[in-house]
């Protein structure tokens, strides 16, 4: 597993033409706690991504301070990301398409406790805390992250199928221009968004192209978002920590 600081350094961003290139080629239940049972110390069916992915690029916002909630968020007691085996194993499906191109994949968030997702309730209802508006959501007022459906009191993440995640260049870890950071809450980050480069809508649909011929579904707020379509628990939250 590779991890780094989030901060980029700007670089030349992939000929248009390579990259379409590259598109051508390839009933709810309560939260859960569960005794870790597993030989990694996860509950069954459960994998820390990194044994699927060695190379996998990891930078979990939610265990450090960048991200809208401007702290590390309650669950997160370590930076690996969590995912189940058949979520882990179609993602590794699409890295390994990706890295004879010399690309490879970035994780900003997977399998997400419950009490994260209390976390993000209890400061979306401090509605004086705005600090990290100016970055994560500038356009949106804070009261309106649920109703605009940014946050959601139960999450798809607390399922341990879906992941956020981005394209990297596997020689340096740097991430291929989107168009919009990780987290941004607006029409900006809408995977139809109509103000892209033509670069930019080029990654975004190599992206989307290779999720979901691996059997992910994309979410159409958030161009990083995706959920396994087969996975194996659609009715269940679970809360176990990250660590």
């Amino acid at each position: 597993m590779i991890e780094r600081n989030s901060n980029r350094n700007n670089f030349p961003v992939l000929r248009y033409a390579a990259v379409l290139f590259l598109v051508a080629c390839f009933g709810c239940r309560s939260a859960t706690t569960l005794k870790a049972e597993g030989t990694n110390g996860l509950p069954p069916e459960f994998v820390y991504v990194d044994e699927i992915m060695p190379d996998i690029v990891v930078d979990l916002r939610y265990f450090g301070s960048h991200n809208f909630v401007g702290a590390r968020v309650d669950g997160y007691e370590a930076p690996r990301a969590i995912l189940t085996r058949r979520a882990a194993e179609a993602l590794a499906a699409v890295e390994a398409e990706l890295n004879p191109y010399g690309f490879g994949l970035e994780i900003f968030d997977a399998y997400r406790p419950q009490r994260a997702v209390d976390h993000f309730i209890r400061w979306s209802r401090d509605i004086h805390d705005t600090s990290t508006k100016a970055e994560f959501y500038p356009h949106v007022a804070k009261e309106e992250l649920f109703r605009e459906e940014y946050i959601a009191a139960r999450s798809s993440h607390t399922r341990g199928s879906t992941v956020d995640l981005t394209i990297v260049r596997t020689a340096d870890g740097a991430e291929i221009d989107m168009g919009s950071p990780f987290d941004y809450f607006g029409p900006e980050s809408w995977p139809v968004y109509d103000g892209l480069t033509a670069e930019q809508r080029a990654h975004r649909l190599l992206l989307r192209t290779l999720m979901t011929k691996h059997g992910f579904r994309p979410y159409e707020r958030e161009w990083w978002h995706f959920t396994l379509e087969d996975e194996p628990f659609p009715g269940t939250y679970f809360d176990f920590p990250v660590r």
